[in-house]
């Protein structure tokens, strides 16, 4: 019963969104006369090619992020999750897809719905704007030289990939059916009024005006978003953070080391991501000219440097850098400068992607000491790096006088901190909003229908569980799987150091002490010590031979022997080899 009524209230709140649009007469549901151009040529002629044509490759490169976020994250769980993790990422295209164009986009772009007395508004509506039934295919977003189609498309992406990112915090422990109904239920109530208040203007008070100035709360107060550091990385993670606090951790976590099952994939997703954000940044100035090239640049240098010191920072205090290190960094480069990227010189997006590659990884080593579970590191990396982007852009950002004056001078240029102190405000708003309102969802969903799958579903791997498919088919029963794969790679908070042994157990059967090793490795909330202190040293299990790579070779050698005689009743023999 409780059930029904989640789904009815969705139902009933996307049907109250849209009334106003349904109920109209069929005169206002008709396309607005222009005012001059009458033939489809003379409706043509508004629109700039070539900024049309950057805008739709900008399009298509954020879109490309989606597939690469789902490899990105996919590559970092254990093989029995990787399915459903990339399908946390996938589904968004579908799901948040088609509620943009029936409903998002009027929300986050239409004329001012809900404002805060005369400091401006944080939600909008339009008409013309619901299913763009109002707006002719010619019809060109006022000061630009894009159709409002396009614009819609582009804008769509970003509400895509966003929610997206949030899955990275809970990877693992959810169920795929109330994931979903909080992408409906979170864009609608976190990312649309946070874009309204960044990025609308008063463009539809009628197609024929030039329009162009801000609407929205943040924009009025001048706050600095060039391509969504507030509206998509605070505000995804940051919602990751309430949804860490309020729902349990993986079994096991953080007492079991849970390894990725491919730095392949994870690699590759984050060269498929550096690629997708040269449009996700580069096409947010609307426009193809010395903006676009300007914000692609500082793209390119923060992606960099957040990704060469993440790197350093790890091989200092680790001892060897690690591919996902090397990943992380990058990723958390490419989200610092975005708030950032079209109002700093090249030089301010390499400081930005330097500062933010030593900040993230840092708060990724504390993960471990405070004891939350981000499983991807997605308040890590996004949360963390989002908000210190949108902070910095306010230190390294430059008014470009040569290009209709975008922006503002920073604390460097102008040793001012004025602008530093707007864009904290607005961070840490757009942090409580995402943090309070994602909660409540949560909460909610979960008292309702359950966010969590059952320890039992959570042991078994959600691919199976949740799709009933295996990620990976290898040639053999996905039940009858082996629990231990050869060389699994470490995380970067535990990578392996030290020389390579081998310790061999005799007096066994080979079959049982697989066996044995495959039942201690599956999640559990408690482990034998024995365990606990040889696990994080193991990189393959061949028959008796169990190879390790760092730690004490006799200490290993006695835990070893302790816990399998512990296990099997019985004496063993055990010896080392180099």
């Amino acid at each position: 019963m409780l059930k029904r009524l989640l789904l009815f209230f969705v139902f009933c709140t996307l049907l109250l969104l849209a009334a106003p649009a349904l109920t109209q007469d069929k005169e206002k549901v008709d396309p607005p006369k222009m005012e001059v151009a009458k033939t489809p040529a003379e409706l043509a002629s508004k629109v700039d090619k070539g900024d049309a044509a950057w805008m739709m490759v900008s399009t298509a490169f954020v879109l490309f992020m989606v597939p690469g976020l789902a490899l990105f994250y996919g590559g970092m769980v254990r093989r029995k999750n990787v399915l459903a993790t990339m399908m946390h990422s996938m589904v968004a295209l579908s799901v948040v897809g088609v509620f943009w164009v029936a409903i998002g986009y009027s929300l986050a772009f239409g004329e001012p719905l809900i404002a805060v007395g005369s400091m401006g508004s944080v939600l909008g509506f339009s008409k013309k704007l619901v299913f763009l039934q109002g707006i002719h295919p010619y019809d060109v977003l006022p000061g630009t030289g894009i159709p409002v189609y396009l614009h819609m498309v582009y804008q769509g992406m970003f509400a895509i990939i966003t929610p997206a990112l949030i899955s990275g915090a809970i990877a693992e422990r959810i169920r795929f059916k109330p994931y979903c109904i909080f992408l409906i239920l979170w864009i609608t109530l976190v990312y649309c009024p946070l874009a309204h208040a960044v990025w609308a203007f008063d463009w539809w008070t009628g197609l024929e005006t030039a329009g162009g100035a801000a609407v929205g709360l943040l924009g009025k107060m001048d706050a600095l978003d060039f391509a969504g550091g507030t509206v998509v990385h605070i505000a995804a993670g940051f919602s990751g953070l309430a949804a860490i606090l309020l729902l349990p951790k993986r079994i096991g976590y953080p007492e079991h080391a849970m390894h990725p099952n491919s730095m392949v994939l994870t690699l590759t997703g984050a060269g498929l991501l550096w690629f997708g954000w040269f449009g996700f940044n580069g096409g947010s100035g609307l426009q193809a000219g010395a903006l676009a090239v300007s914000a692609f640049t500082a793209t390119q240098c923060a992606a960099a440097a957040g990704g060469l010191t993440w790197m350093l920072a790890e091989w200092l205090q680790r001892g060897k850098p690690t591919a996902l290190g090397l990943a992380s960094g990058i990723v958390a480069g490419l989200v610092a400068v975005t708030p950032a990227a079209g109002f700093v010189l090249p030089c301010g997006g390499l400081a930005i992607g330097a500062i933010s590659g030593v900040v993230c990884y840092l708060v990724v080593c504390w993960k471990p000491k405070f004891g939350y579970d981000d499983s991807l590191d997605a308040f890590g990396v996004h949360g963390v790096g989002g908000f210190l982007g949108a902070v910095l852009t306010g230190v390294f950002c430059y008014k470009w006088n040569w290009i209709d004056n975008v922006g503002q001078d920073g604390m460097i240029v102008s040793g001012d901190l004025k602008q530093v102190k707007i864009q904290l405000i607005a961070a840490v708003g757009s942090a409580v909003l995402a943090f309070v309102v994602s909660a409540i969802l949560i909460k909610v969903i979960d008292v309702v229908i359950g966010f969590m799958v059952t320890p039992e579903e959570e042991t078994q791997g959600l691919d199976q569980v949740e799709h009933g498919e295996a990620g990976f088919d290898f040639g053999y029963g996905y039940e009858t799987a082996p629990a231990i794969s050869s060389a699994l790679p470490k995380s970067a908070i535990v990578p392996p150091v030290g020389s390579k042994f081998q310790v061999i157990v005799e007096g066994a059967k080979e079959s049982d002490l697989i066996k044995v090793w495959s039942d201690l490795c599956q999640p559990s909330a408690t482990s034998a010590p024995e365990f606990k202190a040889v696990y994080p040293f193991v990189t393959t299990v061949q028959g008796n031979r169990f190879k390790f790579r760092g730690g004490d070779q006799n200490a290993m050698k006695e835990n070893l022997k302790k816990l399998f005689e512990k296990s099997l009743k019985c004496s063993l023999q055990v010896k080392i080899e180099a």
